[in-house]
């Protein structure tokens, strides 16, 4: 019998219980051929207008996405009639999400037009393109395609993809026999068998989670296809389904794959990021799958989360609770495909290897001999991790052993945290050679470690509303512990060129490892973080078996984890008082090391970006110039004329290997301020002194030099000074997009200028011959006319905008009171430093030295400037100043 002849299937999806409130059918069918466009238009929007009311009035999420599908599917089919009439032997399929009978508000209908054999007359692709067009034009979002059954068949074979939407496909109208013929040969006994599919699909998640940096905890993340994201639960679908035939993840349950609680986890878990998709589409008004930063804030007002207006309080805790949650699911389809791994393995398994008296391998896999361990022994749950650091050729723990941890985690309760077998077994988990960055992460994954120390616990998931912390805190916690780890083996030189040698030399490893675990630990409870986590880490060292002095070091470390960054970044390491200040809260060498060493971990495990060799050098000079005056008296009062001393003899020393006339030296050098001697390294002031030197009489001169070492370019400008000469070369700075890292500013006793700039390409790095030439013919074209050029002005970046906040400005006393100190926090934008030397050129400002510090979406700058008289400003002229910034910022 020809397909043509047979019966036609109409539709699958059962009627929602509001039907009648989102479709009318009998107004379709008064419709006729030339309405049907205004008449699937107005459907749809009454279709979408209803349901997003019920979306906010709090209507079960799995009624809105069903009836949606069902909604479409009877457009679809209403359009299929009047456009259609003489396509009896053709099939008209649901596939993807559609074909399981899910939709959200803009999500893409997917379509396959199916027909057996052969190609389509013309009459039929013309009544295909009309009926495609006349569904876009009436507001569908349409995927589609036209095959024959062959190439259908061909095309699935080809492409795990193709056969995994496939698989979900469903029929609408048309031959049920073309569809059965379909189905049957796309089934795993014809083509993609189980194995097969499930290795395919691995890998395909694989690489999906690799875009996404292999973290659920991205600061935008894609709740469909990042880890832990609506793909993750439809994998765990598909694959059941290619295994066991299911239609649902319940069958998991009938097959004994799943537990009834965890199958409930799937269930919530799905329909949370259901509500969240929902949400998104609404408030965004397409088919988007990113929670922007722009759209956080309002599902978060949306799904009711409340705080302090003035804070970003809403926001995080909704922004925790989707991290917990897709963190769940992620772990959850973790240990269901390995479940299907081992199932898939069946006889391949090998003998099992006793590990110990409770433990054995099998097939390199840790897990218990009695599934009663746990529950007769819980000291055995911290042997696992233990087990698990000792022996790096255990691949890792058996899913059903993942999940007996998971079910006694209520075993790990005030007495168990306080047992000190568990301490000890913690503390010796520590002191591994190997494997402490793992199992901790691993004891992170299964919820020990929250367990364990409950104030982990309030900082899982949670991430704060700005660009500069790109992990949740206690993934960035975790972080910190694996940069340490790298620090022990050496690795990473390339990057750390110091901290593997510092390291070497920690006799108590632990000790950072504890300071790591801690040092962020009271972030969001208000108050200063560091002193609450201080405490908290002193609390639990104390139950350690470690001496106290150890535990007090700990809680120094986490008191004080942000010294060394904020002396580094805001302010100047040059001046010998800055680096006495910062040795006096020190003190010993010891504490030194151990603070450079979490510092440096710190900053490299906040974000992938914030890290460069530009910090690595500050840091570096700060330890070093502290270690010189920890092994001295820095009180002496001939310091500072002894760092002046030292730096014109090493210069001297360079300028004559170079050939420099010393005559010639003396003389320029007795034109410049004294402040050049102790803040330019001895290679700046011998580069600067030989540029001048061999190019005398020029009105304007610009010298650039690539600074290896630190991956950046120098920029020394001296030119005749005048008001707006800082302001102009930072309009070109920022006209280049240019990342300026500090300036030093001096003027000669001629009335030249004598200024260093540190500055970075926009990619990051040294600045290109190109550009370099291209900011050199610039600058000197600007200096030589004495231009005056107007800051920079570029719309705000997306990103940006919801991080934006007024500035924030302290005044005080700097460099023992002959300087005014100040310090801008603001969010960064386009412009800004040229922005804000424009004011200060209003205001009639000298700029003597600037420190420039970008955290991600906020900047914290600090310059050390004077009035028109070089003093110190008053009072009145601070607030002038102030008032200039805030005026050109906003």
């Amino acid at each position: 019998m020809a397909v043509s002849a047979l019966p036609l299937h109409r539709g699958t999806l059962p009627e929602p219980v509001f039907a009648e409130d989102i479709l009318d059918d009998e107004a379709l069918a008064a419709s006729d051929a030339a309405e049907v466009v205004a008449a699937l238009r107005g459907a749809l929007e009454r279709l979408d207008a209803s349901l997003e009311q019920r979306f906010r009035e709090g209507a079960d999420i799995q009624q809105l996405v069903s009836a949606r599908a069902w909604a479409v599917e009877r457009l679809l089919l209403f359009a299929w009639d009047v456009l259609m009439e003489e396509a009896d032997d053709m099939a008209l399929l649901a596939v993807g999400g559609f074909g399981r009978g899910q939709l959200h508000p803009h999500s893409d209908i997917d379509l396959l037009l199916l027909f057996e054999k052969g190609e389509l007359e013309e009459g039929a692709r013309e009544a295909i393109e009309q009926f495609v067009t006349v569904l876009w034009d009436a507001g569908f979002y349409l995927g589609h395609s036209v095959r024959n059954l062959a190439q259908c068949l061909e095309e699935v074979q080809a492409d795990v993809s193709t056969a995994t939407s496939l698989m979900e496909v469903r029929l609408l109208c048309g031959p049920e026999p073309l569809f059965d013929a379909l189905v049957t040969n796309m089934g795993p006994d014809r083509v993609w068998p189980a194995g097969e599919f499930f290795h395919a699909k691995f890998r395909e998640q694989q690489a999906r989670h690799a875009q996404f940096g292999e973290t659920a905890y991205n600061l935008e993340p894609n709740i469909k296809e990042g880890p832990g994201g609506l793909r993750d639960i439809q994998m765990v679908g598909w694959v059941a389904k290619r295994r066991f035939g299911d239609t649902d993840l319940h069958g998991l349950v009938r097959h004994g794959f799943l537990q009834e609680s965890e199958y409930r986890e799937l269930v919530e878990g799905q329909r949370y990021l259901w509500r969240v998709r929902f949400a998104l589409h609404l408030i965004s008004g397409r088919a988007e799958d990113r929670l922007l930063f722009d759209f956080q804030r309002q599902i978060a007002e949306l799904f009711g989360y409340e705080g302090d207006p003035a804070s970003n309080e809403a926001v995080e805790r909704f922004m925790q609770g989707y991290y917990r949650e897709v963190t769940r699911l992620e772990r959850l389809n973790e240990r269901l495909l390995q479940l299907f791994r081992e199932e898939l393995l069946g006889q391949d398994w090998l003998p099992p290897e006793p590990l110990g008296e409770d433990f054995q391998l099998l097939n390199g896999y840790l897990e218990v001999k009695d599934p009663d361990l746990f529950r007769r022994r819980p000291l055995a749950i911290m042997e696992l991790f233990l087990l698990m650091a000792r022996h790096e050729f255990i691949e890792g723990v058996r899913a059903s052993t993942i999940r007996l941890v998971v079910e006694h985690l209520y075993l790990v309760d005030e007495d168990y945290r306080n047992d000190p077998e568990v301490l000890g077994h913690f503390l010796e988990l520590l002191r591994q050679p190997q494997g402490v960055y793992s199992q901790l992460q691993r004891m992170n994954r299964y919820g020990v470690l929250a367990r364990l120390i409950p104030d982990f616990a309030t900082i899982v998931g949670r991430m704060q509303f700005d660009l500069f912390h790109v992990y949740t805190v206690d993934q960035h916690i975790l972080f910190v512990v694996r940069n340490l780890r790298r620090f022990a083996y050496g690795k990473y030189r390339e990057i750390y060129p110091n901290a593997p040698r510092v390291f070497q030399g920690v006799r108590k490893p632990e000790l950072l490892y504890l300071a790591a675990l801690y040092h962020d630990i009271a972030k969001g409870r208000g108050g200063d973080h560091s002193e609450l986590g201080a405490i908290d880490a002193l609390a639990f060292c104390s139950r350690l078996p470690i001496p106290q002095e150890e535990a007090e070091l700990v809680a120094w470390l986490v008191q004080e984890h942000l010294l060394m960054s904020q002396t580094a970044q805001k302010k100047d390491i040059s001046d010998p008082a800055t680096v006495r200040e910062f040795a006096s809260k020190v003190k010993t060498q010891l504490r030194l090391d151990y603070l450079y060493l979490l510092t440096v971990a710190d900053i490299s495990a906040t974000s992938p970006r914030l890290w460069n060799s530009w910090k690595s050098g500050l840091l570096w000079e700060l330890r070093q110039t502290t270690a010189r005056i920890l092994a001295q008296d820095p009180e002496t009062p001939q310091f500072r004329e002894q760092a002046i001393a030292q730096s014109r003899v090493a210069a001297l020393h360079l300028l004559a290997n170079a050939g420099v006339d010393r005559d010639e030296v003396e003389a320029f050098w007795k034109t410049l301020p004294r402040s050049v001697f102790l803040r330019w390294s001895a290679a700046q002031l011998a580069w600067g002194t030989q540029v001048v030197l061999g190019v005398p009489g020029e009105s304007a001169l610009v010298a650039l030099r690539a600074c290896g070492e630190r991956e950046v370019t120098e920029v020394l400008v001296v030119a005749e000074d005048y008001t707006g000469l800082f302001a102009t070369i930072t309009t070109v700075f920022d006209e280049m997009g240019l990342n300026v890292l500090s300036a030093r500013v001096a003027t000669t006793s001629d009335q030249r200028s004598f200024d260093l700039f540190q500055v970075m390409s926009r990619v990051g790095g040294p600045l290109d011959d190109n550009d370099s030439q291209w900011l050199e013919n610039r600058l000197v074209a600007a200096l030589a006319d004495q231009r005056v050029l107007e800051p920079v002005r570029r719309p705000m970046p997306r990103r940006l905008r919801p991080f934006v906040t007024p500035p924030e400005l302290h005044f005080r006393q700097g460099r023992e009171g002959r300087v005014t100190e100040l310090e801008i926090g603001c969010t960064d934008q386009p412009g800004l430093l040229s922005k804000l030397a424009a004011a200060m050129r209003q205001s009639e400002i000298n700029i003597h030295d600037a420190m420039i510090a970008t955290l991600g979406d906020r900047v914290e700058d600090t310059f050390y400037i004077t009035g028109r008289d070089n003093r110190p400003l008053d009072e009145a002229a601070q607030e002038s100043l102030a008032a200039a910034i805030r005026e050109i910022l906003e």
